[in-house]
């Protein structure tokens, strides 16, 4: 069928069924927050099961007691997405099997009673957010906190936030999302507007035009994308507010823009309401164009030390923890950008676009093949982040793993090695020293969530359903599929003819297809808090006394035993001259029980609780996984300007094997106490983090591309997880991982005088 008798016959079966009246779209409710607070008995059983594993663990610590036993490990997820974010929307509709709208509601209760939380923010892009939705997710918050029992003795704690989607065509102009989350939830405490990254007329719908068209694609479900259009409509008709005015005389309605990290501080500090600002998702190449580096973040005016404190580390959508030598391509003599040839542990998408070209040349004469295979290979160089569409007919599987991490524990869609924390944390910039001399330097510490759209915080607690409780997407039929890609122009070119590619951002440029084998269930923010409340959460993030997860519920401490003020935990900095002696404990997490626990069945309708947990919630037995390993990983910031950061970072430096008895390795890790003697006399700062590694077990997607290699170490074939129809919903991709923990760092500086 061709695109405009399909056109013509989607608009007759629209108008036909559905009557002119009924073509229009509408507004969606934030929904109604339905459970109350979790019975007291649960929350008791789960501080007593945590208490055990304290008390195992103080048992042969190094340090006293007292600074064991006084904190509780709090778990929760500081980046979600309601089907207010554009996005979230699209993957919510039915021409990509979506499941309908999950309103902002939604996810107080799959918190509390799915994945049984202790706190989590929403973050929808601000973007996308018109001032009504805006101020029904303050409100929703608002609702989710009474709802859980008030700030005296909540259950759950929810935060108010948004997401800076910042994103760039070139690595000079892109500077990545961030989320931005604050400590209060009363309207004087949260600001007017929330902060979007776009300025201009339609900023705010970039790369979601194109969906306008679903409606005549699929129009039996016309009222669905009725609905979408209605928020493309919305978000267009806000006007945009003036700039260089304080936030606090701007209209209350108007959509406020930073289109930098300078300019979003700078707002932030003017509304001075004590925001934390987390990058994440740096290392994601969905977005990050090839090449792009943190080095241009890291000054005074793109990096603000006060408001951007935590950086996530690993989320559904990927790890960006593991810097890489590699490159997406070299530079010639004259900047030229050259493609590199293939490495045993990375194939490179430039060079394997020439390779298709070769595949393709069949009867072309030798030099015109050459010739078009340098083409290929120069056109994927600059073809940003969409190099598949150097040949729009292409498959998944023409491309093997180009441009993937294949050594990388669950790694971020076509990795970005210079954005990856460890090489940030590697930097630093002498021409921002501080009173103290010291070189400015990304102090973060670490943290993880989830980044689902779909209304779940908290998603890793089990691995099941990956359509839902991760962030796939893709067409719900062969048909579909088809016919949006003819709507897209795919199969319109020469196949013997490699295609330049247009400039482009947001969806437009994402390899939806592909990337559909990096998503993952989602991980966590564990902290260590003196008590269950808001204050206290806040104050933990604070002083950054945190660590991540890939989704269990691992226990870790990771401790300085001999700082200027005795023992100090993870997050920490101090000045120190002498030799640091650190301990690492871990806990493995509790394994599981298949359904849902009583609390969560008597919580929720039926209904309700089959439509967000799916049959299986939180639902923690008596025995706990293994840990297998610990790791230490010590990181050296430069310490002249140009220093090379490759030799910095070492990964790890220690590692320290469980030994396994008659049963196997230990849930709980026997003290791991370690020294540094290179430190005192090496003159040089030094950061030093833990990882602690759990026994393998299955997880969504663990294996991304499923990639065979054949006797020589070359890929010669993929097996993805598909998005879409190809692969069925019940298949949840299952591969062996060794699920995580990371903790912050322990900073350590020379003294002064040195």
């Amino acid at each position: 069928m061709s695109v405009a008798r399909a056109r013509i016959a989607g608009c007759l079966v629209a108008l036909g069924l559905l009557g002119l009246p009924g073509c229009g779209g509408e507004d969606r409710s934030g929904g109604t927050v339905e459970g109350p607070r979790r019975p007291q008995a649960s929350l008791d059983a789960a501080e007593a099961r945590q208490a055990v594993a304290r008390d195992a663990v103080s048992r042969d610590s190094r340090a006293p007691s007292d600074t064991r036993r006084s904190k509780r490990i709090l778990f929760g997820d500081l980046h979600v997405h309601s089907t207010y974010s554009l996005d979230a929307f699209l993957y919510s509709l039915p021409l990509v099997a979506g499941e309908g709208a999950h309103p902002a509601a939604d996810a107080c209760d799959f918190a509390r009673y799915c994945s049984a939380l202790d706190f989590y923010s929403l973050t929808d892009h601000a973007e996308n957010l018109t001032p009504t939705h805006w101020a029904e997710v303050k409100e929703t918050t608002r609702q989710c906190n009474a709802r859980s029992g008030g700030p005296s003795d909540p259950d759950l704690v929810a935060f108010t936030g948004f997401e800076w989607s910042q994103v760039g065509l070139t690595p000079e102009t892109h500077w990545g999302h961030r989320n931005v989350i604050f400590p209060g939830t009363s309207e004087a405490e949260l600001p007017t507007r929330p902060i979007s990254s776009v300025e201009g007329e339609g900023g705010l719908v970039a790369g979601f035009d194109d969906a306008r068209l679903y409606r005549w694609i699929d129009p039996l479900n016309w009222r669905e994308y009725a609905d979408f259009v209605w928020l493309l409509d919305a978000l267009d008709a806000v006007p945009r507010c003036p700039k260089g005015v304080d936030v606090r005389a701007l209209p209350p309605d108007c959509a406020e823009a930073a289109t930098t990290p300078a300019e979003l501080f700078e707002k932030l500090s003017q509304w001075d309401l004590g925001a934390l600002v987390i990058p994440h998702g740096t290392a994601w190449g969905v977005y990050a164009p090839p090449g792009v580096s943190l080095e241009k973040q890291l000054t005074s005016s793109q990096h603000d030390p006060s408001q951007q404190t935590l950086v996530e580390i690993m989320s559904g959508h990927g790890n960006s923890e593991e810097y890489r030598e590699w490159r997406e391509f070299e530079l010639g003599a004259d900047g030229e950008r050259i493609c590199p040839e293939p490495t045993p542990d990375y194939l490179p998408c430039c060079w394997r676009a020439g390779e298709i070209m070769r595949e393709r040349c069949g009867d072309l004469p030798a030099p015109e093949c050459e010739a078009r295979v340098e083409e290929a290979r120069r056109l994927t160089l600059e073809a940003n982040v969409s190099p598949h569409l150097v040949f729009p007919d292409s498959e998944v599987e023409d491309w093997l793993d180009c441009g993937q991490c294949r050594d990388c524990f669950k790694p971020a869609f076509s990795q970005r090695p210079r954005e990856t924390v460890q090489y940030g944390m590697a930097l630093s910039d002498f021409d921002a020293a501080g009173d103290d001399g010291e070189p400015l330097r990304f102090r973060w510490g670490f943290i993880a969530s989830s980044d689902n759209h779909k209304a779940r915080p908290g998603t890793g607690y089990k691995q099941y359903e990956r359509r839902l409780m991760a962030d796939m997407a893709g067409t719900r039929s062969e048909f579909y599929r088809d016919l949006n890609r003819r709507f897209a122009g795919v199969g319109d070119a020469d196949p013997r003819r490699p295609q330049p590619v247009a400039a482009r951002s947001g969806l437009q440029a994402r390899e939806t297809e592909r990337v559909a084998s990096f998503f993952y269930t989602g991980g966590l923010v564990a902290l260590h808090a003196d008590r269950m409340d808001g204050s206290s959460i806040w104050q933990a993030l604070e002083r950054r006394e945190v660590y991540g997860t890939s989704g269990p519920r691992i226990l870790l401490w990771f401790d300085l035993l001999n700082g200027p003020e005795g023992v100090s935990p993870m997050g920490s900095e101090h000045a120190l001259a002498h030799t640091p002696r650190f301990e690492v404990r871990a806990v493995g997490a509790l394994e599981q029980k298949p359904g849902c626990p009583e609390e969560s069945v008597r919580g929720l309708s039926p209904e309700r609780l089959e439509r967000l947990c799916r049959g299986e919630c939180y639902h923690p037995g008596n025995e706990r996984h293994a840990i297998s390993a610990v790791e230490i990983v010590r990181i050296r910031p430069q310490a002249y300007r140009g220093e090379p950061v490759d030799a910095l970072i070492e990964d790890p430096w220690l590692r320290f094997d469980c030994a396994p008895d008659d049963a196997g390795c230990s849930v709980v890790f026997d003290s791991v106490v370690f020294e540094d003697p290179d430190y005192a006399a090496s003159g040089r700062d030094v950061l030093y983090y833990a990882r602690a590694i759990q026994e393998e077990t299955p997880a969504v997607n663990a294996g991304t591309l499923r990639t065979e290699f054949d006797a020589d170490g070359t890929a010669v074939r993929t097996r993805p997880c598909y998005g879409d129809y190809r692969t069925p919903s019940d298949d949840d991709c299952l591969a062996s991982a060794s699920e995580r923990a990371w903790s912050s760092p322990i900073f350590l500086n020379q003294p002064q005088e040195r």
